[in-house]
């Protein structure tokens, strides 16, 4: 007879989801990486480890829609909800790509409160 497959989330295979939303994050860093065709949204600690992560085709947007500054702001306002939640409130931004969507990504992450 095969073994049952336990829950995601059981102590026996080690994952916890209380685990993962203990940790405080005050400092962090946000890559965004913009193309003409999609833009990918990376939230970091200061050690590199990825937090949290979004793009806008994630966010629902297809076809000639994802190259739209609005689709930047969705996909950022979505990853800003998530690092707030953990107590982000400080963080440096790496925009790395061509295009209008870096601009209204740091118009975003002004607006959110974070510094």
């Amino acid at each position: 007879m095969a073994k049952p497959i336990p829950k995601v989330g059981s102590h026996r295979n080690g994952r916890s989801s209380a685990q993962k939303s203990a940790c405080r994050i005050p400092k962090g860093v946000i890559h965004v990486q913009a193309s003409f065709n999609n833009t990918i949204v990376t939230v970091t600690d200061v050690r590199g480890q990825v937090i949290s992560w979004s793009s806008i085709g994630t966010c629902g947007f297809k076809g000639t829609r994802k190259g739209a500054p609005f689709a930047a702001q969705t996909a950022i306002g979505k990853v800003i909800r998530a690092v707030v939640e953990q107590g982000m409130q400080q963080a440096e931004v790496m925009i790395k790509g061509p295009g209008l969507r870096g601009d209204a990504v740091l118009r975003a992450i002004r607006r959110s409160g974070i510094l």
